[in-house]
């Protein structure tokens, strides 16, 4: 399928509902490798205000809702998805055509700090994998470079000093899975070697520049082979102390992180950790904090919110999943 025929079809579902600010598609059924031809396309719309928005789609598609959310109308339905969840309203299992979509609504105020500060690290999570970007009117596409290079510096704290390509990616994909309850029974196993696997050109596009960029202040050193890239990276305190600064706030303030003010009078984080070890431990764990609480507050805030019979029905499909995965 062409590109445009693609992107079309990708923007189709909008016409079903209210305008929005942002949108793009992602999930494996996007993935070219992909052979489950059941899998829902899912989408995040970023809009201004929930509850203004909820109310107009409730008016066109209020069977898109559960029965008892429809009920208690838009303000009930923002409130479940602030309160108890992480932002995000879904809803899934929306036949669009032939196909079955999901689709999450969230405050655009909400994803642009989320992919600033990984205060939530959950959709700055799913924006550091390759997506298709469809409405952008706020910029966040430019915004979320500042993500992927957090996510860069994340990683290569994780990292050894000599890794693949394949083994950056990999390691990328899977900051957002740290501490995400679901990877404990109803995820594929192989979830993350799915995605890299069926987007390997598309990681490669996202993060060459920001690769080219450490390589060019000497973090990194850069060979080619086999069509691969392979790295050694520069491990020493300084590096860290680099990498550790490029993280966002969510991650920094957790960290205990000191701060100075430079010559030009901006205050920047100056931490000096006892080894990369210490650093890595440290992120690794305040990433799994955030993301255990985010996904745990989703999941109930999803179960509230699709009602017993959507929640089981999508439950059972990752569980079907999961036990394939482990049992293959």
């Amino acid at each position: 399928m062409e590109a445009g025929q693609r992107a079309a079809e990708l923007a189709g579902p909008l016409e079903l509902l209210p305008p929005v600010d942002f949108c793009c598609a992602y999930g494996s059924s996007l993935l070219p490798n992909n052979t489950d031809k059941t899998s829902m396309v899912d989408y995040i719309l970023g809009v201004a205000d929930p509850v203004q928005w909820h109310a107009e789609n409730l008016e066109r598609n209020g069977h898109h809702y559960s029965k008892w959310m429809a009920r208690l109308g838009p303000t009930a339905v923002n409130w479940v998805a602030d309160r108890i969840g992480v932002g995000v309203h879904f809803n899934p299992f929306v036949v669009w055509r032939d196909k079955n979509i999901k689709y999450g609504v969230v405050r655009m105020h909400d994803l642009a700090m989320d992919v600033l500060t990984w205060n939530r690290f959950y959709l700055s999570g799913r924006l550091q994998k390759p997506v298709h970007f469809i409405v952008d009117n706020w910029g966040i596409r430019k915004v979320n470079l500042l993500n992927l290079k957090a996510a860069t510096s994340a990683s290569l704290l994780l990292l050894p000093a000599k890794f693949s390509e394949e083994d950056l990616y990999a390691t990328i994909c899977g900051l957002s899975y740290k501490g995400d309850l679901r990877m404990l029974f109803a995820e594929d196993k192989n979830k993350v070697k799915n995605i890299i696997r069926g987007s390997f050109t598309l990681f490669q596009s996202m993060y060459k520049p920001i690769l080219e960029e450490y390589a060019s202040e000497g973090l990194l050193k850069i060979t080619l082979e086999s069509h691969h890239d392979k790295f050694e990276q520069d491990c020493g305190s300084s590096a860290t102390n680099n990498h550790l600064c490029s993280l966002p706030w969510a991650i920094q303030s957790q960290l205990s992180l000191k701060h100075k003010m430079n010559a030009e009078g901006i205050v920047k984080p100056c931490n000096i950790v006892a080894s990369r070890e210490l650093a890595a431990s440290l992120v690794t764990n305040t990433l799994r904090r955030i993301v255990m609480m985010s996904s745990g507050r989703q999941a109930i805030s999803g179960l509230i919110a699709t009602g017993g019979v959507n929640a089981a029905r999508y439950f059972s499909r990752k569980l079907s999943k999961a036990w394939k995965s482990r049992t293959a």
